[in-house]
Formats: structure tokens, sequence, C-alpha cells
């Protein structure tokens, strides 16, 4: 909108596009209402399909509100021509509408109009627009420079194609695409127009299916069942895929919920297809109904003639045949107006022509269930083997998709296999993020007489919680109940290892660490090994967290347990990947790499979304600590697109990230970790407040903790030290409400210290001296090497915020050393560029030099383009001459005065630099720039640049 205004004030005309439904209409009629508010006289016509035969109708419409006095103004051949083409009076002649006299009066018309104010001439669906109207607008649109005469038109556009009505506006007109909605605002949308909540599930599914466009979004939340359950559509065409909740129950796919809306299934797509001839809607059908469809598979199943009927409908604008024979309808929603509009028998005969053409599996077993809706036990067997291999694939829409139907196919004779398939399916549909069908299912199951069965729904009542296990007490208490009950160990372990979680999320370590050693002592007296090894691993782990020296054996015991057992498998994949966040303590990198890459390699295949979403989670953060910050955002990206595949939604938005973390606090924690070395600063800032925000609501304290290091260590790098210690602050409080101890878990304690270095003050300072020696000596006990190099340099800027130059330089010189020999190059940067500051401050200027040059070609050479510019502040904030008048200095009590980003900009502003001057060289916002100088001249007691140029210089 903002655009498209800014636009009117420059060009002589706005032409919106983009594809049907997205969103044109709306937009005029707001561009409208503004241009009538500021006084803009709005002549405006609206063409429909329907009228496009009957000749000047266009016309009629845009000059409506034009008094028939104005027309007797006119030159005398001319109104009598436009009075004949408007209807107006007198007999039109065919030679009259015919030349040039209805192009000039409405041309003059116009000019005189403009003449009294500005006109906009609004003509919503140009393409619809008879031929003598358009001849008019053409004429005149060639000839309205120079007036205050703008025309506002809109056309739609398919991806990919130009405007074919671009010269009836004038020269020079904006072209302006109507983007997509976000997640966010569709979700917003939906919960509008429906009158009330729906599953999350059923948003996702059509925030996937409509690409972002409105109009789309709100046909398809036509043609929800009459339960509000997700609908059956699959990723691209609109056909019987993704739903589940009615696949499990046993309905049949499909089903347009009439009664809510009132209106025809599929709305104003319905009536297009009741236009089309047989062979054509047979065609289509075909489309809907394949998951992938391709020429060569529609032909095989349809026979030569679709191809012609499909290239018909792709010149109608239908559907798009790409290049390598992919077929895609141009509308989400108009693929499930013709799975919807077809009977139950045509839908049948199409999935049963399909089947007999597809070569692959998993399809041709989805097709052959949705052919028979029948109850049939080879049937439901081979969709439960495609179902596992489907989710081998890392297709989990897929194979909770073909579970469920396996559930609705098993004969009722057969009751325990049922049940036990209703249980994979509810697991599956967790695996795709189908929760509330999986919530649902697993609820039903509840009410079985086995006890056994009712704790292994409880499990699934636990997947789905997610993060949000802090909630789910009572369900874990009732399951520990029940499966005392059943007098089963090994269920009462597997509800142990659920309960360590929880407690390991909400921070009670201690409570934790008891649930996995219960769970561990269960699972083996039940002979249940792998339940005893998901415990050890588990219980390791909080050992690490805790400093506890056992952590190592524990880990070792754990996979022991798995090979006296012959766990060889993809059950492994927790320990191992432990196992490789124990090198990533220790800082051993390149074992804690080889080990992740080793799983995923030893693993293809066979790994879940989640397992691999975990593994890669793991992956991006060892490549941060290496440095290696090309491969960082890689694996993060990665992570971002599987965490969106699996809720089954595209990553849209701005930053590319889109909506891929509303409900994933590990999710955003990687991204912004990853950005905040190899990308962007502010973008890591926006993904690390997300993620928080997330993790905070779910009560999530693990993960919300994980968050607030990496925003701490933005808002540090941004030259923002008290946003950075609030952050960090509450990370701290929340690590040491855990009892996590070991500081080689995060490895960030040493930017709170800095943080409250730049903050100043005597209490900052103390708090500072305090945390360091309290990390200090952990790290010590603990070996962590890397760690004590980071704090050395954190000391050493305390040390020199009290002008204790020796005793910093002697700090440095061992955190550089230290550093470089445990290959962290990144934190080796930032002590180099310590040092160089402090080189500069003793006038070595030579050894500044060398360590700042130093500094700046790690960051070059490992690709961390978020530091640069904070290293170069670093770097340049000890500068001499008149930097003098700025220099961080300290008062008799020790308080500081000036930080070194704040040393930069004062002596930029005492140079005579403008705030924007100083924003460029200091690569920071002009806003931060006006902060800085309010905090600079609070702490020198100047009040304006000329005394700042004049403070003395010690």
């Amino acid at each position: 909108m903002n655009r498209a205004v800014e636009a009117m004030r420059e060009a002589p005309g706005v032409l919106l596009l983009g594809p049907p439904r997205i969103g044109r209409s709306r937009l005029l009629e707001q561009l409208v209402a503004h241009g009538q508010a500021i006084g803009v006289r709005v002549l405006r016509c609206s063409p429909v399909a329907a009228e496009q035969a009957l000749p000047f109708m266009g016309l009629i419409d845009l000059l409506e509100d034009v008094d028939d006095e104005v027309l007797d103004r006119l030159p005398a051949g001319q109104g009598d021509a436009l009075r004949a083409a408007l209807l107006r009076g007198g007999q039109p002649d065919a030679g009259q509408l015919g030349d040039a006299r209805v192009p000039l009066a409405v041309l003059t018309l116009l000019r005189r109009l403009a003449d009294q104010g500005p006109v906009w001439l609004v003509v919503d669906d140009l393409h619809w627009v008879d031929e003598p109207t358009a001849r008019v607008l053409g004429f005149v649109a060639r000839r309205i420079g120079g007036t205050l005469l703008r025309l506002v038109a809109s056309e739609p556009v398919a991806a990919g194609r130009g405007p074919a009505f671009a010269p009836l506006c004038p020269p020079g007109t904006a072209r302006l695409t109507v983007p997509p909605l976000t997640p966010a605002e569709l979700a917003v949308l939906l919960a509008e127009h429906a009158g009330q909540s729906l599953p999350s599930a059923t948003v996702r599914e059509i925030t996937r299916a409509a690409r972002g466009n409105p109009g789309d979004a709100l046909e398809l939340l036509r043609t929800l069942p009459p339960d509000g359950a997700p609908f059956n559509a699959p990723p691209t065409n609109g056909g019987p895929s993704g739903g589940l909740s009615g696949w499990v129950h046993g309905d049949p796919p499909g089903g347009p919920n009439r009664a809510a809306t009132g209106e025809p299934p599929g709305g104003h797509h319905a009536e297009l297809l009741r236009t089309l001839p047989e062979p054509a809607r047979e065609a289509l059908l075909l489309v809907s109904a394949a998951a992938r469809p391709d020429l060569t598979l529609l032909a095989t199943a349809g026979g030569p003639s679709v191809t012609v009927e499909l290239e018909t409908a792709e010149r109608l604008g239908i559907l798009r045949i790409a290049p390598d024979g992919q077929v895609a309808f141009d509308s989400p929603a108009l693929g499930r107006a013709v799975y919807a509009e077809a009977g139950g028998r045509s839908r049948r005969a199409a999935h049963t022509r399909l089947a007999a053409a597809e070569t692959e599996p998993v399809e041709r077993a989805r097709h052959r269930a949705l052919a028979n809706p029948a109850r049939d036990e080879e049937v439901a067997r081979s969709l439960m083997t495609a179902a596992a291999t489907a989710r081998r694939r890392s297709a989990p829409g897929t194979a909770a998709e073909l579970a469920a139907l396996a559930v609705a196919r098993t004969p009722v004779e057969q009751p325990e296999l049922r049940t036990e398939r209703r249980l994979t399916a509810a697991d599956y549909a967790v695996d795709a993020g189908h929760r509330d069908a999986a919530r649902a299912e697993a609820q039903a199951l509840l009410e079985e007489p086995d006890p056994e069965v009712r704790v292994r729904a409880r499990l699934v009542l636990l997947r789905c919680a997610g993060q949000s296990l802090e909630h789910e007490g009572g369900l874990i208490q009732d399951g520990l109940a029940e499966a005392a009950a059943a007098g089963s160990p090994g269920l009462e372990a597997r509800l142990r290892c659920w309960q360590a979680n929880r407690d390991l999320l909400a921070g009670r370590l201690d409570q934790a660490e008891a649930a996995a050693g219960r769970a561990a002592d269960l699972a083996a007296a039940a002979n249940r090994p792998e339940t005893q090894l998901e415990a050890l691993t588990t219980l390791a782990y909080l050992r690490r967290l805790g400093g506890d020296p056992r952590a190592e054996s524990t880990l070792a015991l754990a996979l022991e347990t798995a090979r006296a057992n012959g766990i060889d498998d993809v059950r492994l994949r927790e320990a191992l990947m432990t196992e490789a966040v124990f090198h990533l303590h220790a800082n051993r990198l390149a074992a804690a790499e080889s080990s992740l890459l080793e799983l995923l390699r030893r693993f293809t295949g066979q790994l879940g979304m989640e397992e691999l979403i975990d593994v890669t989670i793991q992956l991006a953060g060892v490549r941060i600590r290496a440095a290696d910050c090309a491969g960082a955002l890689r694996a993060a990206r990665q992570v971002a697109a599987l965490h969106a595949r699996r809720l089954g939604v595209e990553q849209s938005g701005e930053d590319g990230y889109g909506a891929a973390f509303e409900e994933a606090g590990p999710v955003a924690y990687v991204t912004a970790a990853a950005e905040s070395v190899g990308g962007s600063l502010e973008l890591a800032r926006r993904l690390a407040q997300r993620g928080a925000r997330t993790a905070e609501r779910e009560g999530d304290r693990f993960w919300l903790l994980w968050n607030l290091t990496v925003l701490g260590r933005v808002h540090l790098m941004g030259d923002e030290p008290e946003a950075a210690v609030r952050a960090l602050r509450k990370a701290l409080e929340i690590e040491r409400a855990m009892g996590i101890v070991d500081p080689g878990v995060g490895r960030w304690h040493a930017d709170l210290v800095e943080a409250l270095v730049c903050q100043g003050g005597r209490a900052a300072l103390d708090e500072a001296r305090a945390l360091l020696d309290q990390v200090t000596e952990a790290a010590r006990r603990l070996d962590r090497e890397a760690v004590l190099g980071c704090l050395e340099r954190a000391e050493a800027l305390w040390h020199l915020a009290r002008d204790e130059h020796a005793e910093a330089a002697a700090l440095l010189e061992r955190a550089v050393a230290r550093l470089r020999s445990e290959g962290v190059p990144l934190e080796l940067a930032r002590a180099l560029a310590a040092q160089a500051q402090l080189e500069r401050r003793r006038r070595r200027q030579g050894a500044a030099r060398s360590a700042a040059d130093e500094a700046l070609r790690i960051c070059q050479d490992t690709g961390a383009a978020a530091w640069l510019g904070p290293i170069k502040r670093r770097i340049q904030g000890g500068g001499g001459g008149r930097a003098g008048a700025a220099r961080q200095s300290a008062d008799a009590s020790g308080a500081v005065l000036l930080t070194p980003s704040e040393q930069r900009i004062a002596a930029l502003a005492a140079d005579g630099a403008t705030n924007r001057e100083i924003a460029a060289a200091c690569f920071i916002s002009v806003k931060t720039v006006e902060a800085s100088l309010s905090r600079v001249y609070r702490k020198l007691g100047v009040r304006s640049r000329t005394e700042l140029a004049k403070a003395p210089t010690d």
C-alpha cells in the first residue's frame, strides 16, 4: 500500500499485478479510499467477463458520475459521439463510434476535470474491459502527460508471466506485484472468517496449500469437512493427501462443508469446472488425485488424449506444465475443487487408473487404497509397509497418511492389529506435525481396556506436547499408575525417561537425574535394553550439565549396553549424538563433527524427521564453534527447512525463515546462533527473540536459556551493553536455578563479563569480578581450556576499564596463546581485537596493527560477516588525537566513563562528523548513535558537541 501511494505521486499510473485472488481488488479499494481522503476525484469501473461483449460498457461505468452538463460543454461533434457511446441520448452512429471522436471526447473531458484537481481512473480487472473501452483507454493513456490525471488498474498475472494489457496504461506506469501473505497473516485471516478456533494442523495445511494467497486460503476453508478436521489436500495439487483424523477413523477423503458456509463446494472454482467438457474434467481429476503428477504418469493412466486436454487447460490458465513434465494447478484451491466436485465413483476410478500406471511402490499402495474403500487386510498390510518406507525416506506427511489409511482398511475382526496400527498411525502423525489428529487418536485410545495400550497412548500425547512438557505432569503420573497396575516396569521406565526430559526442560536437573537413574534401573530389571540405552544416555547428559565427572563413564555404559544387546541401528542415534556433544563441550571440534557426519552417513534413510533435525542442530553448533560460518549457515537453514517441512508449511518472509519457529525454541536458537556469526546480527536478534518468546510461552527453560545467550551476544556485538546484560543476567539466573555447572556447555559467560564492563559503574565491575572468579574456578576444575581463554580475554577488559594496562596485557597474551592452541578462531579474533585496542592505548602502533590485521583476517577467512563491523569498532575504539577527548578512563572509585564503542562515537562526533556519518562509519543505526551520544554527554558532563571537542584528554 505504501509503495502504491508513493508511486502515485511520482508515476502517471500504477498497475497492480498478481495471481487471481491474491488481493489486488482489496488493495485497489484501499488505494481508492486513500485517494478520496486526500481530495482526489475517482472515476471507477470493474468490468466482468459476462459484459465483455457489450461495447463501451467499461466507459459507461467509468463516467457514470460525470454529469450531463459536463458533456454539454464538449465540442459539438465530440459531445454527440460520447453521449451516444454512453447511451445518454442520440442515435449511435457507426461512424461516430468507430472514429477518433469518442477517444478525443474522453481525453478532452478528463483534461478539463484534471484542471480542477487530481483525477484517478480506476479499472479493476483490466483484462475484462470491452474492446471499444480498451481503445479509448489506450488512446488517453498515451496523452495524459503533464496533467493531474492518473490511471490505477489491476490485472491477474500468473507467476513468471508479464502483464498482457500494459499498453492500456500510460508510459512509465509503475508495476507493483501484490505479495503473498505470511503464514501468520493467513492464520489471522482464517480465524476471522471461520468464526471459531481451527486446529493448528488444519491452519498449517491450508497455509501450505494456499502459498500465501488469501483467496485460495478462504476457498480451501470453505471446503473443510464439517468437523473442521484437516482437509485432504496434497502439497501442490489439492487431492487426497495430508488429512489424517478423518482417515484414522475410517472416513472417506474429501467432502465439502456446505452447511458451514451455505455455498456450493469450491465456490467460483466449481462454476468454472462445470463449463469444461467431460474429457477435460477427467484429465484434471487425474492431476488432482496424483501426489506428484507428470505427463508420463497421467498419459499412462488416462491415455494419449490427456496430454491434449492438459495443454488446453494450461492455455486457459488452469494449470502449469513445467519443462520436465511436472504438472501443477495454478491455484491449489482449484485442484481441491476438482477433487471435491468429482463423485466418489469418479475419484475411485481415477485412483484405480493411477494405481495401474504408478511405478513407485509407496504411491501405488496409496492409490490402491483410495480406489478400494473396503476393509482388506492385504491392502492394509501393504499400506503399513509403504508408510514405513515413506518414514525412512523422511516423508512424514506421506507416512502419516498411509498409516491412517491402513487403519481404515484393517478388518474389524482383527481388533488387536487395528489398535497396534492406530498407535503407529498416531506416532506417524506426530512426526508429520499433525498433532491435533494424533492427539485425538491417542485420547480415543485411552478408552481401551488394556492398560499397556493406554500407557502407549499417553506416550503419544507426551510427544504431541513438544517442548511444552511442563504442563503434562498429570499425564505422566497417570501413566505411571497404569504402568504399575499393568505390572510393567518396562513401560514405567519409558515414562520415567519422559519425566526426566520434562524436569530437564523445566530446569529441575536434580529431579531429572533421579528420574533418568530410576528409568535405567527399571529398564535393566525388565530386560528392555533400548529403554535402558535411552535412560543412560539422558543420565550422562544431565551429569555433564551438572559438572559430574561420572558423565563420561555413564555414556560409556550406555554404549556398552547397546553393544552387548546388539543394538546397532538408528536406536543408537541419541547416544552417538550425545558422544558428539561431549566432544563439543570439551572443544574437541574435529571429533564432534566427524561423529555427527558419520552418524548421518551410517543411518541414511533410517532417521525420522525429528531425529534428522536434532542431529543437524548439533552439527550447526559444532560448525559455529569451529568458525565454519558458511557451513553453520547451511546446516542451520537445513534445520529450518526440515522443520518447516515437518510442519507442512512453506518458508517465507523477508528473512527466509518465515514461521518455522512458531513452536520450536531449538530451531530458532540454532538459526539465530548461525546468523550471529555468518549472517546478519539484526536477523539473529529477531530469531533469538522469537525463540525465547516461544520457549518462555511453553515453559521450556532449557531452550529459553540458550536463546537468551545468543540474544545477549548479539546485543553485545551491536554495542548495546545494557540490553546484553539484561538478557545474559536472565540466562545466568536460569542456569543457576537449573544447576548447570559446566561452563563448556554454552561458553557464554565471558560475554556477560564484557557486557558488564561496557555498561560501566562500580556495581557492574564488582558483579563482573565475582562472575569471573566463579566461572574460572569451574573451568579450571573441569579442564575447559577454551573457556579459560575466553574468560582471560574478558578479565583483561575488566583490567583495561580500570587502566591497569600491565595486568590486561599479560592476560591477553595468555588468552591469545590458549585460544590459538584450542583452535577457536572467532574467540581468538576477539582476543586479538582487545589486544590491538590495548596496544593503541600504550602507543605501540606496530603491535596494535599486527593484532588488528590478524583479527580482521580471521573474520574474513572464516566468513564471519556479522563480526567484521563489531571487530573493527573494537580495534578502532582506542584511537589517538582528538579521540583523546573521548578516551575510556575511570574515576577514583573505579567507575568506567566510556565504553569502547562510546569512545569511537565520541571521537567522531568531536571531529565534526554528523550522526549519519558516524552510523555509517561504525556500522550501526542513527538511533543507536543518538542514544550513545546521550550517554557520552551524561558521563563526561558535557551538553553539546562543542563542549565534547573541548573536553580534557585525561
